[in-house]
């Protein structure tokens, strides 16, 4: 009998549901203290997943959710690439 491969889950730090890995996007504070998108989900340091969706992400700017996950403060510039890459 073949086995079923677990697929990994997170929670998304904007509606606090847990989805799929490769639904989430992946924001990630490197090991230099630069916190990034990282498009392959595999850069080294703390990451933080969101869900595509335009009112998670305000959620989580709102709550300051990312800052409090990577412990880091996240600037408007990921803010805003997340909002382009969202709408886009």
């Amino acid at each position: 009998m073949p086995r079923v491969k677990k697929i990994p889950q997170r929670m998304c730090v904007g509606c606090q549901e847990m989805r799929p890995k490769k639904e989430l996007i992946r924001i990630v504070r490197t090991p230099g203290e630069v916190v990034e998108i990282d498009p392959t989900g595999k850069k080294s340091g703390r990451g933080a997943y969101i869900c595509p969706r335009v009112e998670c992400l305000q959620r989580a700017a709102k709550e300051k959710r990312l800052e409090r996950a990577l412990e880091r403060p996240v600037s408007r510039e990921i803010y805003d690439l997340l909002a382009e890459r969202l709408n886009g």
